[in-house]
This record gives structure tokens, sequence and C-alpha cells, in this order.
């Protein structure tokens, strides 16, 4: 008999939505109160987006915000920017120099009509209470797209 290595109960939960299908603010502006979802406890994110571009060379960007606390904590920074890091070249005797920034994703449109992408799986390595995702226009900030974001978390191990 073997015995299963894995669970078989579901381990992603339902579809979250961090930002209901519509227009971007204008004028390239991220979105004035994006939503804020629980995540404590939970491993892995991936972001299914929809955007339809509202003019030619219409873009979107996105940025991820995680929060370590439940609760905003007076004059306590709550929220983190999610970032990239480039490793240096490892040499020997020297000490290697990497490199971290905040980032902002931008997808740019192949066409006309709706298309749809994902985003992730993203390591929330369990330490990420909450997070929110904003949105803006950045390809064309006088014909803002429409873009609607959900997410899907998956508990890991």
């Amino acid at each position: 008999m073997v015995l299963p290595i894995d669970s078989p109960y579901p381990v992603t939960t339902n579809p979250v939505v961090f930002r209901a299908l519509a227009a971007l603010p204008a004028v390239g502006a991220w979105d004035a109160a994006p939503i804020e979802i629980a995540s404590a406890g939970l491993r892995y994110l991936t972001l299914y987006q929809v955007y339809t571009r509202g003019g030619v060379a219409g873009a979107a960007d996105f940025q991820i915000f995680g929060s370590p606390y439940p609760a905003d904590i007076p004059g306590v920074m709550s929220w983190f920017s999610f970032s990239l890091k480039s490793n240096g070249i490892l040499a020997a005797g020297t000490d290697v120099i990497s490199f971290v920034q905040r980032e902002i994703i931008t997808y740019t449109a192949t066409g006309a009509g709706a298309e749809s992408f994902t985003f992730g799986a993203i390591d929330l390595g369990h330490t990420v209470e909450r997070l929110y995702v904003r949105a803006r226009e950045s390809g064309n900030a006088g014909a803002p797209g429409t873009l609607g974001i959900i997410g899907v978390f998956n508990r890991g191990s």
C-alpha cells in the first residue's frame, strides 16, 4: 500500500477580487483605494488579469504591496512594495554587490480586444498578513483601458 505524501484536500482558495474589471484612473494616476485582502498563513498567490487597452499603445502597470501586520499600527510603516533582486557577479576575494528595487510590472497590449494573462505564483512565505494590488494606465494615459485582477492563493507547505 502506498501512503499519500500530499493532502487530498484542496489547497487553493476560491478566487478573490483584487480589482473589479473597470476603467483605470485617468492621466496615469494609481488606483485611489485598492482592495486589501487578508493573506495570513497562505504561501503562494497567482494573479489572473484581463486588460483591454483604451487606445493605441495601451499598457497597464500594477504594483503589489504586502503587510506583515494584520492591521495598520499608528506610527509604524505598514505597507511594503514587493521588489526584485539582481544578484551580483561572484568573484573570489571580493564582496558581491547585489541590487534590490521596488517592482512595478507593466503589461502592454498586443491588440484592441480583451487580453488575459497571469502573474505568479508569488511566494509569500507564510509571512504576509495582508495584500493589495494597485494599478494605473501607463501606455496611453489619455485613453485609459480597463483592468480586472483576481487572485488565487495556495496554502503550500
